[in-house]
């Protein structure tokens, strides 16, 4: 096999350990909810999530193309820009695991493949258009899941007021199966495609596709797909605990509701025509539990918890570019 060849296949397992990676570290966002309000047992909850994380993630293409071009020009990319961004935001997502620190996988990898991108040819590769679409959807994305988790929550308040707890419970337990299940299947859909972005662009790099096709090949989506429904079953249990239990303490009808508003922005986001926009899961879901939690009362977030996630938003990107760029300039002069 030639150093060419040799270099891709680094790639590809790279790719496929970050969607991995992505899968354990990120199943709380869709199985946090039902598991802290017991809807589901935590066993049943994480293979749901593996399932629906596997058929979203064969869904679509869209948001891979957006991956693929829209944040550094394809004829610039290199393996060795590519492993620098995939050890990157790898590193940072075994990191904030480690710590049980709810950060964005898609923030890690933007900044990554930034980072690297711009050690190499400096900072006109960068696409800004696209790169300020993303990062307006990436900053946007959680702030509208907080309004609509309010809104949301406030509905159901009025329209299920008068039930009884145990009724109301009972009755929200069923439907957050169905929530979470949509949610796990709005994941799959959107970060899935990150890595099959990556992918592509390491083809393109390796002169096995062409620059006009961005569409990644079926194997890539399979792999992709199968890569991140084995790490959601893997599980990420101490995310899940903040995710379900830290930010507010949830009841069935509350995780339904941050289920929903959640799916319906990252649907938006992923589906709606023209859009094709990577959005955080992670960031989603936090700000509809939020949005669900002051509906209540502003003071039943624990807002402290809040500020660490908030830390986190802003520090991953510019964390990821510093390190890819010091590791494109390491692999650049080894290999």
């Amino acid at each position: 096999m030639t150093s060419l060849g040799v270099m891709l296949v680094i790639v590809v397992f790279l790719a496929l350990a970050f969607d991995y990676i992505n899968g354990f570290h990120d199943t709380a966002n869709a199985i946090a909810t039902s598991v802290s309000t017991r809807a589901l047992s935590p066993k049943r909850a994480v293979m749901l999530a593996a399932i629906l994380n596997l058929i979203g993630a064969l869904y679509s293409t869209g948001v891979a193309q957006t991956i693929a071009k829209d944040i550094v020009s394809p004829k610039f990319v290199t393996q060795e820009v590519v492993i620098a961004a995939l050890l990157s935001a790898i590193a940072w997502n075994l990191l904030t695991w480690y710590f049980g620190i709810p950060s964005s996988s898609s923030h890690a990898l933007i900044g990554g493949m930034a980072g690297a991108a711009v050690a190499k040819v400096g900072f006109s590769v960068l696409q800004w258009h696209g790169i300020g679409k993303i990062l307006a959807a990436l900053i946007c994305s959680p702030i509208i899941g907080m309004g609509l988790g309010f809104i949301i929550m406030k509905i159901l308040a009025y329209i299920f007021g008068n039930f009884s707890p145990s009724k109301l419970n009972h009755g929200f337990k069923k439907m957050q199966i169905v929530s979470a299940g949509l949610l796990a299947f709005n994941h799959g859909s959107n970060d899935a495609q990150k890595s099959m972005g990556i992918i592509t662009m390491a083809l393109i790099a390796a002169g096995l596709q062409s620059q006009e096709v961005l569409a990644p090949p079926l194997w890539v989506k399979f792999a992709c797909a199968f890569a991140m429904a084995a790490g959601t079953a893997a599980g990420g249990w101490k995310i899940i605990r903040t995710m379900g239990g830290k930010i507010f303490k949830l009841e069935p009808i509350n995780g339904f509701a941050a289920d929903l508003t959640s799916s319906l922005v990252i649907w938006t986001a992923t589906a709606f025509p023209g859009l094709h926009l990577p959005v955080s899961t992670t960031h989603v879901v936090s700000g509809s539990i939020m949005g669900v939690g002051s509906a209540k009362r502003v003071s039943a977030v624990r807002w402290g918890v809040a500020q660490q996630m908030l830390v986190a938003w802003l520090v991953t990107i510019p964390t990821t570019s510093l390190l890819a760029a010091l590791l494109y300039t390491i692999l650049s002069k080894l290999l």
